[in-house]
């Protein structure tokens, strides 16, 4: 198959050289001949088409190749996939095997290590039993000592058992972790492996699709090229017919020469002539009115050509003018911007600064000493924050009248831009009718080659006429020998035939002279149509001219239009910009009624915090007179701690007793203890626990007005902060 895919186009090339010879064989041989020219035009153009076809097919054939060649490695890639693929498989089910085998190992361990923990539990129960018998103080006998003995020696022998069973686990569970990380990992190649199989497959299918593809493109191909060939043999076999038919015409038309000399065909070509004389008077006609119509649309079309060209003039210099305002409103709107960067600017030191006095707030609080001393400071400084945000509102007013000027500039300019778009929508019509008119004129072009193509269809016609004639010429002659021959048998009217023949051959004479009159003519109204077609020639390069100008002045005004679009985009983004900064400017506004809202309601906060801070220092102040003897306190819950713990000693130290009696006579009362020290304990508690809740409590209020405060002050503006602070 391979051999016959490759000796295909060597066949077939040589069969297109040999074709090509043919062709330049019959290309020789009708280059000569004008009337075979468009045959022989038709002819290279199949010629064209079959090398072009011959050309594809053999790209084809190189392509089919290359894929070929690209298959046989992806199949190889495949096949060695699948085979790594399959080993990974084999891999991964021993694996598994492992994995199980290891798993069971390791369910065994631990049933094991479970029986372990029983036994363990088990004697350990047992040795908290004899712990608690020795404790008690029971002595132990012989056996039991030496089932302790053995117990612990059973003990330490479970113990390193378990402890080899633990290192086991932990070995099975390393191995366990390895067998599956391994496993994972083969997984993983294997998914890696399918997964490239199956990009290796989907690559193998396009592939395979577009041989398919060229494939059936090659057989197209082949069938087209035999199809033209198929053409290119009738095409030939036509010409050789055609070229017998030129020749044998040819003789009849020698024949025909030879015997147009006589009166009848004379005659019957005169009368002829005529007619063809009169119908060549008729088409001079036409075709003269149809020079003047055509004359006169150039003259219009040149002159609406001249009122376009003003008009896309006069629509250059607006959009020029245009494009001035329009960078003039750029500039405005660049200066705006600059002057809203310039504010931000302010009022981000602004911020900066009343995030400084926020801290030096926090700092106040922190040390209150130095409190009166700054408080003055800050307030020359909410003094200038005031005058400065005074003349930051009147520069905001400023702006906002500047803006409200500039947007009925900017409308202003949208009118201008509406009424422009208006008149170069008025110039699109106006171009829209020159292209209608153009048309029209295209249309009598196209109506003046018709009437052309049938003047020459009658030129046909009269030359089958006078093939038609020329044959019955030839049956004039025959039938003028049966006369001859009857003449020559009918001497008697022979003198009668000799006067009519001299009457004949004087009226030949005339005729002979109107003959040439005509011919005169004939020549004249050829050389009339050759002018004619001159001045079509010429008339249609004018048309190609006019087109060539129309085809200029239509991209000079999609030029304009664009940039027309260009300059829209940019006012709509202008005016985006402007939208912009008025919404910036009302954020701004609401941001400071915000703040003038927030500033009033943090004076009524700071009022009430006043008041707070006032009831605070009272109970401060109580606080700090009742704080006074914490230190005595604490002297006296050392001592008495001390005591306590004492007490505690002897306490035990009685239950101890009381658990092993040691004293005799124990049925004694005892003494009565001194109540004093168990009512100081009491108080004490007491005391120590309202002295905790007391602290407690202080700290807790103290929080609690550092961050209601801190919140208050961080929330409220600058300049009523400092005003503020001294009441504090």
């Amino acid at each position: 198959m391979a051999e016959e895919k490759y000796d295909k186009p060597v066949i077939e090339e040589n069969v297109f050289e040999a074709l090509e010879k043919d062709f330049q064989e019959v290309i020789s041989e009708l280059t000569g001949d004008q009337s075979l020219e468009k045959f022989r035009v038709e002819y290279e153009k199949l010629h064209a088409v079959l090398k072009k076809s011959y050309e594809n097919e053999k790209r084809l054939m190189a392509k089919c190749r290359e894929l070929n060649a690209e298959i046989v490695v992806n199949s190889a890639k495949v096949a060695t996939a699948l085979k790594l693929s399959q080993d990974d498989q084999t891999t991964i089910t021993s694996l598994k095997r492992e994995i199980e085998k290891a798993w069971k190992m390791v369910d065994a361990a631990y049933d094991k290590e479970q029986k372990a923990k029983e036994t363990i539990m088990s004697l350990k129960e047992e040795i908290m039993n004899l712990t608690k018998l020795v404790e008690q103080g029971s002595g132990l006998s012989l056996g039991q000592e030496h089932n302790l003995r053995e117990l612990l020696k059973f003990k330490e022998e479970v113990t390193k058992e378990r402890d080899q069973l633990l290192a086991e686990v932990v070995k099975l569970r390393d191995s366990v972790a390895n067998m599956s990380d391994q496993q994972q990992e083969a997984e993983k190649t294997k998914l890696e492996a399918e997964s490239t199989i199956a990009q290796l497959h989907q690559e193998i299918q396009m592939r395979q699709n577009e041989a398919s593809r060229e494939t059936r493109k090659k057989e197209k191909m082949e069938r087209e090229l035999k199809q033209l060939q198929n053409e290119l043999e009738l095409k030939i076999a036509d010409i050789k017919t055609m070229q017998q038919g030129l020749n044998k015409s040819k003789e009849e038309l020698l024949k025909c020469e030879q015997q147009l000399k006589e009166q009848k065909t004379r005659e019957d070509e005169v009368s002829q002539m005529r007619q063809e004389i009169g119908k060549l008077t008729k088409m001079r006609e036409v075709m003269q009115r149809k020079l003047r119509v055509v004359e006169e649309n150039k003259t219009q079309a040149e002159c609406e050509r001249d009122t376009l060209k003003n008009q896309i003039a006069g629509l250059e210099k607006e959009l020029e003018a245009a494009k001035k305002q329009a960078e003039v409103d750029k500039k405005a709107i660049d200066e705006l911007v600059r002057e809203r960067d310039i504010l931000n600017k302010n009022l981000l030191k602004a911020a900066s600064v009343t995030q400084k006095q926020m801290n030096l707030v926090k700092l106040h609080e922190q040390s209150k000493k130095n409190l009166e001393e700054e408080i003055q400071n800050y307030k020359d400084e909410a003094q200038k924050q005031r005058k400065i945000i005074f003349q930051l509102e009147k520069e905001r007013d400023r702006y906002i009248n500047e803006a409200s000027d500039l947007t009925q500039k900017v409308l202003h300019h949208m009118e201008d831009i509406k009424l422009r778009e208006m008149q170069i929508f008025d110039y699109k019509k106006k171009i829209a009718e020159s292209e209608t008119k153009l048309k029209q004129q295209q249309n009598l072009y196209e109506a003046v080659r018709s009437d052309r193509n049938l003047y020459s269809k009658n030129l046909i016609e009269a030359q089958d006429e006078i093939n038609e004639m020329r044959k019955k010429l030839k049956i004039m002659t025959h039938q003028v020998d049966q006369l001859k021959e009857e003449i020559s048998v009918k001497e008697a009217a022979l003198v009668k035939v000799h006067l009519d023949h001299q009457r004949i051959e004087k009226e030949k004479e005339a005729l002979k002279g109107e003959l040439l009159k005509m011919r005169q003519q004939a020549i004249e109204t050829k050389h009339f149509i050759e002018k004619q077609e001159e001045e079509e020639r010429k008339l249609l390069k004018i048309i190609s001219e006019a087109d060539a100008e129309r085809l200029r002045q239509k991209k000079e005004l999609d030029q304009v239009i664009s940039e027309r679009d260009i300059l829209g985009s940019q006012l709509v983004r202008r005016n985006d910009e402007l939208a912009l900064l008025y919404e910036k400017i009302k954020i701004q506004q609401s941001i400071l009624n915000k703040g003038e809202m927030q500033y009033r309601q943090r004076i009524e906060d700071i009022r009430l915090l006043k008041l707070e801070i006032k009831k605070l220092r009272r109970e401060k102040a109580i606080l700090g007179k009742s704080v006074a003897n914490v230190e005595e306190l604490r002297q006296e819950v050392y001592h008495m701690q001390k005591e306590l713990l004492k007490e505690r000693t002897r306490c035990r130290a009685l239950e101890e007793e009381l658990e092993n009696p040691m004293n005799v006579h124990r049925w004694r009362k005892l003494e009565a203890s001194d109540p004093s020290t168990y009512e100081l304990i009491q108080k004490i508690h007491a005391l120590q626990k309202r002295l905790i809740n007391k602290t407690e409590e202080v700290v807790e209020k103290e929080l609690l007005l550092q961050v209601h405060l801190t919140s208050n002050v961080s929330n409220m503006p600058f300049d009523i902060a400092c005003d503020s602070i001294p009441d504090y």
